[in-house]
């Protein structure tokens, strides 16, 4: 059953179209996963789905007697408790409990964090009788085992589902259509977020393909025209012209230019980074956490896991110095310059200039320096000088973020960075992290975020206990199945890393700090990579010079000259390896 079907509809915002003339259908079992970058248009989209914002022209027909249950971005609550919010039902207590929200049952919704209450909506709209599902950014403020949980849940539905989501194990998992919005157009990909990453690939190779036929076209017209005496005529110096323009005319601009470089004039970190010693922290009683030991090294990689609750934010806090912890101390060496991006952001002043908001206002100019900054994250010429008022929520964030990276931090505290960046955002700013040369520490339930940044957890299990887990998210995540298998009372205890694989064990009130005999388990990850490349680079030089041999055939003076470098190569080659061998052993021989 046909339940909204959209025809030729355009939408724009102030200073710029959204969309232009586009036609969709969503019928009863289509599972949308809508993608795009941020301010494409993609809650515009949801939203003229679900009825709450009307389209300046084309058609909307919806099934008759239709029922939709939307999730908005800014979701209204009414004023009573979390329990009457879902009408006292069983079933809303059951959803409220699977994401962590059981003890605020009796709380008043205006007592809530922003967080909380986003949860408290997302149950509400679940338990909603529905034909057509409308969900935005569904997985933000949930813990990974509430996004898991969430997961099952949208695929026992058997209405209409339409999602925007970041998290792109939740796209591949739920989905079996993506809607792609890009630059006012919208291309429909069969399947879900791998299928939609093949087909966005093969498009921009076919759109590269096409620009290149019609340039040689217009090509072989040109000097056509130019070569016989017709062209002195009106009508093919029209011709001359078109081809002419064609030929000097740019392809259509891609959507985004440029890379994302987050490691420029970072300041070099000492030995010393940031230090935890015997750090304990809780509210109005209740302790959170205790007895925390943390050392980050210069290169440290580190994910901060566990269910919502146990602390984590309080954790980043305290290391950024905004929180003095309950006990304990934490110890900042003098090189280390912290950038800190928080779930709630800077406050932004809605009228200022995207620029004034890099440069720091009072009438600064911007320089080469945050000319470069702004474009390297696609706030281009136009966009710059646009008013913070007419971003959209993603953008916004992703100004607030560019502010942070604007100080040019060497130590980098991120706390839920995925939540509102486009997922476009998200893969440069992993690609990019991997190259950064601080120290990166973050927050995030993201699992692919967390696959690709960080080389180990520290992991908050709710009980008090912090402890460091090799391996990172994966490792972690196998542990807590494994003892989930094996039906263990308490997961907990395995969840802070018990079974080995652990770096920085945390210490208790009367029980001895084990102490450690080599580098880091995160060092020697890093350099082990760094090995790699080094590796890699070797053996491509290797087979460009066995290639070079092969050619130069009988030519003694170049079998010599190159039969030369081949040797070199190949025992850097041999050192390199050694090497890479040896930091094995050292990361083996001290778990």
């Amino acid at each position: 059953m046909i339940l909204v079907d959209l025809d030729r509809v355009t939408v724009s915002r102030p200073g710029r179209e959204l969309f232009t003339d586009i036609s969709l259908t969503v019928s009863t079992g289509d599972r949308l996963g809508i993608v795009g970058l941020n301010g494409a248009g993609k809650t515009t989209l949801l939203r003229v789905l679900a009825g709450l914002t009307e389209a300046e022209s084309g058609m909307v027909r919806r099934g008759r007697e239709i029922r939709v249950a939307v999730l908005d971005q800014e979701a209204a609550l009414p004023s009573s408790t979390v329990r009457e919010a879902l009408s006292s039902s069983w079933e809303g207590e059951a959803v409220l409990d699977r994401l962590g929200m059981a003890p605020w049952l009796d709380t008043p919704i205006d007592r809530l964090s922003g967080g909380q209450a986003k949860r408290v909506a997302l149950a509400r709209t679940l338990v909603s009788e529905c034909d057509l599902l409308v969900l935005d950014e569904p997985t933000n403020h949930l813990d990974i085992d509430g996004i898991a949980w969430l997961e099952d849940r949208l695929n026992a539905f058997t209405g209409g589902l339409v999602i925007v989501s970041h998290d792109r194990h939740m796209l591949d998992g739920v989905t079996n259509r993506v809607v792609e919005i890009d630059r006012g157009d919208i291309y429909v990909h069969e399947g879900g977020y791998s299928h939609w990453l093949e087909a966005r690939a093969d498009r921009t190779e076919r759109e590269a393909t096409l620009e290149q036929i019609r340039r040689n076209q217009a090509r072989r017209e040109l000097a056509w025209l130019r070569r016989g005496a017709p062209a002195r005529t009106s009508k093919p110096k029209a011709r001359i012209e078109a081809a002419s323009a064609i030929v000097n005319a740019k392809a259509p601009d891609p959507a985004r230019v440029g890379d994302l470089p987050l490691h420029f004039d970072t300041p070099r970190l000492g030995d010393v980074v940031i230090e935890l010693e015997g750090v304990g922290h809780g509210f109005e009683g209740l302790p959170l956490f205790h007895g925390v030991e943390l050392r980050l090294d210069p290169r440290e990689r580190l994910g901060v896991v566990g269910v919502n609750g146990t602390g984590k934010s309080t954790l980043l806090d305290i290391i950024a110095g905004r929180l003095q912890p309950n006990e304990g101390r934490v110890v900042a060496g003098t090189t280390a310059r912290l950038g800190y991006y928080d779930q709630v952001g800077q406050d932004l002043e809605l009228d200022a200039r995207v620029w004034e908001v890099v440069t720091g206002g009072e009438g600064k100019k911007p320089e080469w320096w945050d000319k470069r900054l702004m474009e390297a994250f696609w706030f281009d010429s136009d966009a710059q000088f646009a008013p913070v008022r007419l971003l959209s929520g993603g953008e916004r964030r992703r100004l607030q973020l560019l502010r942070v990276l604007a100080a040019k931090p060497n130590v980098l505290l991120l706390d839920e960075p995925t939540n509102d960046l486009d997922i476009d955002t998200l893969r440069a700013l992993e690609d990019f992290l991997e190259e950064w040369p601080g120290a990166l520490l973050v927050v995030s339930h993201d699992r692919a975020f967390l696959e690709r940044t960080v080389a180990d957890v520290v992991v908050l299990d709710g009980t008090g206990t912090v402890a460091r887990r090799a391996g990172g998210y994966q490792a972690w995540e196998d542990e807590r199945q494994a003892a989930r298998k094996r039906g263990r009372a308490d997961a907990g205890a395995a969840m802070a890393g018990g079974g080995g694989g652990w770096t920085e064990p945390t210490t208790k009130k009367g029980k001895p700090r084990k102490e450690r005999t080599g580098r880091s388990h995160s060092t020697l990850r890093r350099l082990m990579k760094d090995q790699e490349k080094v590796i890699t680079r070797l053996e491509k030089r290797q087979a460009t010079l066995h290639a070079e041999l092969t050619a130069a055939g009988s030519d003694h003076e170049a079998l010599a000259r190159i039969g030369a470098q081949v040797a070199d190569v190949e025992g850097e080659l041999a050192t390199a390896e050694e090497e890479w061998f040896t930091l094995g052993a050292e990361m083996e021989s001290d778990p």
